[in-house]
């Protein structure tokens, strides 16, 4: 039996044995900290690597101490008090205790934190982590990069099928031309000395019988060039390039009325994070356009899309209205692809909601990939829901889910964006 130990070094000032088993003996804490972070942070950055913080008290190490009972014997250097044999009162408190220095006057005390850095996969890993599915959405994330047969100029090899005729016949012209281009002058010289020599001698005359030759022999060097050669050939040549995805923009629309409280947006921010991270592995481009809407819809930044404070009644159409307006104006082509996430509390006057249904199903829907609506809602399914449900009856790039506890962020997306099998 053979035993293979691998003696590597690791990269250095790493270790990867022990950041896993740190990862994994602090994992609570960590998940903690990245759910902190991600509460936080840009829908756009969402990817990235994180630097984290917990508190010390939580990696804090058993040590060993000294107890306060026994006999010691201690040296104290520069001692001028005591002499051998004195007996000392014992000091209060135990012993091993570190010190806790105070930056200011105040009595309360602080800890540092224990600062590291997350890499973009363990970011994601334990972002994921929060999934009742995660290895389903993980692989529903998974893209396939296609490529395409580029140009790139032309080779001196390759198949007969490959031969750019023009290129080739351009080579053996400008060959030809260089090969021959001397013997060419010196026979138009010679017919004219040869001319010019008829004209005063007889045909007899040795000088006239060397210029013949000469210029039989300089036409027989320039017929000899071959009208095109193995060199002259030039075969296109085409290399595999990663192909560009269909470019794809995601609308956020979002019900900002008085009934969607801080929770509310809270759910909508996380379901709008999990779509642009589904969309970023199928698009290598992607945009996001936020709407938010209350009686009044418009086009707004992230930061003010989840954090203004602007709210007032429900006129759901003003969105949709809004939403047709952009598509029309800027992604009417077939460049792109078009994927609409609307969360809202469903709250909304019935008589715009036939509104509504008519909107989606005249206008948005023949123009969008996907349409999904998230109802965020602890009650029953409101007048909203119930329009949309007949939309989703007929159009089947239209999904509805209800969330109605942060629980259920996750399987909900799961269940919008499951692989459809035929």
């Amino acid at each position: 039996m053979a035993y293979l130990i691998d003696r590597r070094l690791q990269g250095k000032n790493k270790s990867a044995g022990n950041r896993e088993r740190f990862l994994r003996r602090y994992k609570s804490q960590i998940k903690e900290a990245v759910a902190r972070a991600v509460k936080g942070r840009s829908i756009t950055d969402i990817e990235k690597g994180e630097k984290v913080s917990i508190p010390v008290k939580d990696i804090n190490e058993p040590t060993f101490g000294h107890a306060s009972g026994g006999v010691w014997e201690v040296v104290r250097p520069g001692n001028e008090e005591y002499q051998k044999g004195d007996q000392l009162q014992r000091p209060k408190g135990g012993g091993g205790g570190a010190g806790k220095g105070k930056a200011s006057n105040s009595e309360e005390t602080t800890e540092d934190e224990f600062g590291f850095e997350l890499t973009r996969e363990e970011f994601m890993q334990y972002f994921f982590e929060d999934l009742e599915l995660p290895n389903l959405v993980k692989t529903q994330l998974q893209s396939i990069t296609e490529f395409k047969q580029q140009r790139a100029g032309f080779k001196l090899s390759g198949t007969t099928s490959n031969i750019h005729v023009l290129r080739s016949l351009r080579g053996a012209l400008g060959r030809r031309i260089a090969v021959g281009g001397g013997s060419r002058a010196r026979l138009r010289e010679a017919e004219d000395e040869l001319e010019q020599l008829l004209k005063t001698v007889h045909e007899d005359d040795h000088r006239v019988l060397a210029l013949k030759e000469e210029i039989r022999h300089l036409r027989f060097r320039i017929n000899a060039i071959p009208f095109i050669d193995p060199i002259d050939l030039r075969y296109s040549n085409r290399v595999q390039v990663p192909k560009p995805s269909s470019q794809a923009v995601m609308f956020c629309v979002m019900d900002v009325s008085g009934s969607m409280d801080q929770a509310k947006k809270d759910a909508a921010k996380r379901f709008f994070i999990l779509l642009y991270l589904f969309l970023t592995r199928a698009y290598e481009k992607i945009e996001v356009v936020f709407i938010r809407h209350h009686t009044q819809a418009s086009e707004v930044s992230e930061d003010e899309f989840f954090n203004s404070r602007e709210s007032g009644g429900t006129v759901v159409s003003s969105a949709l209205h809004l939403l047709d307006k952009i598509i029309r104006e800027r992604y009417a082509n077939t460049d792109w692809n078009v994927y609409v996430a609307q969360a809202s509390d469903g709250d909304n006057w019935d008589s715009d909601s036939k509104t509504c249904r008519d909107l989606l199903v005249n206008r948005i829907m023949p123009a969008v990939q996907y349409f999904a609506y998230v109802e965020i809602t602890e009650g029953e399914p409101q007048n909203l829901w119930e329009e949309y449900a007949g939309i989703a009856e007929t159009q089947p790039n239209f999904a509805m889910q209800r969330i109605e506890s942060p629980a259920d962020i996750y399987p909900v997306f799961r269940e919008l964006f499951k692989k459809q099998t035929t």
